[in-house]
């Protein structure tokens, strides 16, 4: 029996290496299709990051983070953390382990592809081990790190709430054989260990295992077929791996080179999407995010079931997703993997976008604006422009400060464009970027200050203004108070912030609007806030969501803000002001508003 744990090959051997075989060739095939479709601008900064020392040290960090430990996961949900980052990180250990003993001990062995996984069978403790205990000890260890992430995994499908979970995804037949084939793996592991650990060593978790069994069954008729079992599970896992969710695991590695490497959605399916949509895990966190979810009957619109479809290049049931979403970009910030699948759905729109016939006349009505002293330049917008309170209160502030501006669309002006670029129509947006671009210029001005969260985001992504700084007015504001140039008294009065969805998700303003508010009164927090804060419902993203959708989304998250019973709801944003204003049961009032009223 011994010779043949030493001999170095078993028949068992062939489903594993089939298995491999086939994953390793399909994942080849895959990562050199994607950079085929990557545009040549793409192509070239991805071989770029390759030959990048301080990229490499970017690209190990993100990959032990997010890949192997599942850090963003810890950060909010930690049970659920530890169970993805057990059999990540655990199953990671136990390969290396495993390579790092047949190096050590065997090392004419290591170029054998199949001897590391199965060591244990291969190898008698009395020959070819120090006797086992430091290594006997550390794959019993990590063994049974994976078989207590593997408990939870059970665990959550039965129980989700303790994890933080209201909802799970919902699998599809190849996930759930991929399932029970990843739940099956590491108990046959244990139990094939176990009956080899009179042979080949064992430690506190196989050797009494192997005590327990050896008084009621013969070890020599029970070693092989366990061995058998267990690489058949595996190849068979790498066989469904393709076609089911965890083909995230060999794959987030390789779309965290892309994204370091400064790549960006350019087509909905193809290239660097293809690389995002097959490392989303179907871990489900974007459905309870999702602000739609409110409504049961909007499930099938989650982003986590957006990527499955895309999957299989299903693009009307596509459209009809990509138009319902808000953008409000929460799936993105709460998604482990970072998938963008705002911009995804937003490529998706571009695409089937039909070309419209647009009279741009009307631009040569406006003028460059005479420049300021101070080189500032406030652009409205034209939802603040619906909003008078808005810009009557920017300026209030701006004179008390003692800034000279000039107010670019005080008698109107031109869209910032992003409505038209959320809808895919990027030629017509195009034209409006143009046109503002040119007059903001030619204004001479060095600030450019906005009011409006969505023209604030798509002037910093959109447009060329190097060399002119854009400023949204809760930094400028938070800028003149600490400079000193604004005094705010401190009301006493209970205020909670509603952080925007294009404000704060999209441009990570959070502490700015706080600090001056915290001045102004006793700032609360929504019971979901900063990158998790939900979306008013008024978002112009979504194209055809219905207004009774909307509006049990605004009450939901209405229901948020009211989490510390605030006396007044403050945002920044006046789509938000104005989505609100009807429905809440406190005063809705805009940023500035709330600083000019308390300025000393």
């Amino acid at each position: 029996m011994q010779d043949r744990f030493i001999s170095g090959y078993h028949d068992f051997v062939l489903p594993f290496m089939i298995g491999m075989i086939f994953i390793l060739s399909y994942l080849a095939i895959g990562i050199i299709r994607v950079i085929i479709q990557l545009p040549a601008k793409d192509r070239k900064k991805f071989f770029l990051s390759l030959i990048n020392p301080r990229l490499w040290i970017i690209n190990l960090r993100d990959i032990i983070c997010d890949v192997l430990l599942h850090t963003k996961i810890w950060k909010r949900k930690p049970l659920l953390g530890y169970m993805h980052s057990s059999i990540a990180f655990g199953w990671f250990m136990l390969i290396v382990l495993g390579h790092i003993e047949t190096w050590m001990f065997v090392p004419d062995r290591l170029s054998t592809f199949y001897y590391p996984v199965f060591f244990r069978f291969f190898v008698m403790e009395t020959d070819h081990t120090i006797g086992g205990s430091f290594f006997f000890f550390l794959m019993d260890f990590f063994l049974l790190i994976v078989l207590s992430g593997v408990f939870l995994a059970m665990f959550k499908r039965i129980r989700s709430m303790v994890f933080g979970m209201r909802r799970t995804t919902r699998n599809q037949l190849p996930d759930r054989l991929a399932m029970y084939c990843l739940w099956a793996i590491f108990p046959v592991r244990l139990l094939a260990e176990s009956f080899t650990a009179g042979i080949a060593g064992g430690s506190f978790l196989t050797r009494p295992m192997y005590w327990l069994f050896s008084n009621f069954l013969s070890d020599t008729y029970h070693i092989l077929p366990t061995w058998w079992a267990y690489s058949t599970l595996l190849g068979t896992f790498f066989v469904l791996l393709p076609f089911t969710r965890y083909m995230h695991i060999p794959t987030e590695a390789f779309l965290i080179v892309l994204r370091n490497a400064g790549i960006k959605v350019s087509h909905p399916r193809n290239g660097y999407t293809t690389a995002q949509i097959y490392s989303c895990s179907n871990c489900g966190m974007c459905i309870d995010a999702c602000p739609m979810m409110s409504q049961k009957k909007n499930l099938r619109y989650a982003t986590v079931y957006f990527n499955r479809l895309l999957r299989r290049r299903n693009w009307a049931k596509c459209e009809i997703s990509a138009d319902k979403c808000l953008m409000c970009g929460k799936c993105v910030a709460v998604c482990p993997v970072n998938v963008d699948s705002c911009n995804i759905k937003q490529s998706l729109r571009a695409m089937r976008a039909v070309p419209a016939a647009s009279d741009y006349s009307y631009f040569n009505t406006y003028s460059a604006p005479e420049p300021s002293p101070e080189k500032v330049l406030y652009y409205a917008g034209c939802m603040t422009q619906l909003t008078p309170v808005i810009y009557k209160s920017v300026g209030a502030v701006l004179d008390k400060a003692g800034i000279e501006y000039t107010f670019m669309d005080r008698d109107g002006g031109i869209c910032c464009g992003r409505p038209l670029i959320l809808a895919g129509r990027n030629e017509q947006a195009q034209e409006m970027i143009r046109k503002n671009t040119e007059l903001i210029r030619q204004s001479g001005a060095t600030t450019l200050l906005l009011s409006c969260p969505i023209c604030y985001k798509v002037f910093r992504e959109n447009y060329d203004l190097k060399g002119i700084r854009i400023v949204h007015y809760t930094e400028y504001f938070d800028e003149l108070m600490r400079l000193g140039r604004i005094n705010i008294k401190n009301s006493g009065e209970k205020i909670v912030y509603h952080d925007p969805c294009e404000l704060g998700r999209g441009c990570k303003v959070y502490k700015e609007p706080r600090r001056v508010l915290g001045a102004a009164g006793e700032l609360v927090e929504a019971e979901k806030h900063h990158d998790e804060s939900i979306c008013c419902g008024g978002s112009l993203g979504s194209l055809t969501l219905s207004y009774e959708d909307r509006k049990d989304i605004t009450l939901h998250s209405l229901d948020n803000l009211m989490y510390a019973s605030p006396e007044r709801i403050v945002t920044a944003c006046p789509l938000c002001l104005k989505t609100f204003s009807p429905y809440s049961p406190k005063k809705v009032s805009d940023f500035a508003e709330v600083v000019a009223q308390n300025m000393n």
